[in-house]
């Protein structure tokens, strides 16, 4: 059975030296199971002066000891080691809840991809993306956004759709106070919790506070399923849910 001890070990045989701490610099773990790939990556983000990889790991195991390791701000992880592993990535997220997970698939399929997204993956993106777009991606993820093509959009919405766990208990509605509505209705306009709180003349941290307390009550745990929530059940409504949603993943 391979020790703590050794999976530090071997975790070291592929970190990059992590340096000094630099502001506004985005540190990136790559945890890929081809050294050539975590080569031709390193390349591509060592061109990029907001961008650090601090650690490489081969593993999901050596994933978790590089970031218990190293402050990491973003995780790119290769699709493969993570199909199966369901435990895998709310394990990762207790252990640094601030980190943002990207998975690199060959192809994208629906069934993963709604699953990977549900899990806590904050981006989805093909192995074959160009270097331009996987550095704004790594970018957009880095500030708190979602990145999500239309395609996998759809996806996410039709699963929502079809879970018989996501229809309304009338009376969750009902528990709705008006000012939690509005806040919700905020939501789904893309408005972040600074802007809400200046249009309902209050704080942000207020805001805050009303956010978690909406969360609880509808069983979802971020932004986005609070929106899917919430157009899929008619507790709000919008003429293009999708377009409602891109304004959520934008923020």
């Amino acid at each position: 059975m391979t020790t703590h001890m050794e999976l530090l070990k071997k975790t070291s045989e592929v970190e990059a030296p992590a340096g000094p701490d630099t502001p506004g610099v985005i540190r990136v773990v790559l945890a890929d199971s081809q050294a050539i790939y975590r080569a031709g990556i390193s390349k591509i983000l060592a061109l990029e002066e907001d961008i650090r990889v601090v650690a490489q790991a081969t593993s999901l195991e050596h994933l978790r000891v590089a970031v218990e390791r190293h402050p990491t701000e973003v995780a790119l992880v290769e699709g493969e080691l993570l199909a199966g592993a369901k435990g895998f990535i709310p394990e990762l997220l207790r252990i640094a809840p601030s980190i943002k997970l990207i998975a690199q698939t060959e192809t994208a399929n629906e069934s993963q991809t709604v699953e990977l997204y549900r899990r806590g993956v904050r981006g989805l993106i093909s192995r074959s993306i160009s270097p331009d777009l996987l550095i704004r991606c790594i970018r957009r993820i880095a500030t708190g956004e979602t990145w999500i093509d239309n395609q996998a959009l759809n996806w996410v919405i039709q699963a929502y759709r079809t879970e018989e766990a996501a229809l309304l208990n009338p009376s969750t509605q009902l528990r709705l106070s008006p000012k939690q509505t509005e806040i919700i209705i905020c939501i789904t306009r893309g408005m972040r919790n600074k802007e809400i709180a200046f249009q309902l003349g209050t704080t942000e941290q207020v805001i805050k506070n009303y956010l978690r307390k909406i969360y609880d009550k509808l069983g979802v745990a971020d932004r986005l399923e609070l929106a899917l929530y919430c157009l899929h059940n008619k507790i709000i409504k919008a003429d293009d849910e999708a377009a409602a949603l891109q304004k959520v993943l934008a923020r």
